[in-house]
This record gives structure tokens, sequence and C-alpha cells, in this order.
């Protein structure tokens, strides 16, 4: 594994840990469990896409990534759906006038464990 793509993963283990850290406190802070689940999963895709050489871009628009792994990865596909979901806490909960509910909390949760899940052996990591 190339270093860049271990930083980003270590990167997006911490985001990872902080969300179901978060998660557990017991407190709302569901827009922060939501945006660092967002942020795991922004960091594994690019981790993927270093890994393989790819132009890395400067987005959080999730599903925008996709296409560029596809080619290199045609299971990924089966993401879209959660990556489209969590690319909504990317900003918009960073800022008054939007709240996440528990619900999107506990779904950011799911989504993110099954980006890590899939992309993960792509890398060779457990």
């Amino acid at each position: 594994m190339k270093r860049l793509t271990a930083e980003w993963v270590m990167k997006a283990e911490e985001d990872f840990e902080a969300a179901r850290e978060l998660a557990q406190a017991g407190k709302r802070l569901h827009d922060s469990v939501c945006f660092h689940c967002q942020q795991c999963a922004e960091k594994y895709l690019k981790a993927l896409l270093e890994e393989q050489g790819l132009a890395v871009p400067r987005t959080h628009n999730l599903v925008s990534l996709l296409p560029l792994l596809q080619p290199h990865f045609p299971g990924i596909q089966s993401l879209r759906r959660g990556t489209d979901f969590l690319t909504r806490f990317s900003v918009d909960t960073r800022y008054p006038g939007h709240r996440a509910t528990k619900r999107q909390a506990e779904s950011s949760l799911r989504w993110a464990q099954r980006v890590r899940d899939t992309i993960r052996p792509w890398l060779g990591l457990k």
C-alpha cells in the first residue's frame, strides 16, 4: 500500500471511531456523528483513488467519486445509495438551519460501516 493511501485510511479510521464514540456517548450529537461518517466514507473512497494512481478531486460529493472508481471496481456502484445519503452531511449540518436526527445518525453509521467493509479488502486490509 502506498504511504499516502495509508494516511487516507488512518484518517478514515479516526473519523469512523469518532462517529462511533459520539453515537455511544448518550448525547444528542447527531450532526457530528453524520459528519464523521461522511468523512470516513469520503476518505476511504479517496484512499482507493490514491492507491489506483488516480487523481483525488477536492470534493465532498461522494457520488461523484464512484464513476472514477467503477472501471477498476465494478461492484462499487452498490454503494451509490449510501454515498448519496452520506453526501448531504458533508456541509449542511455543519451550519445553523440543518439538524440531523437520531435515525439519520444511525443510518450514517451503517452506511459508513458498509463503505468501510467494501473498500478495506480492495486495499488488502482486513
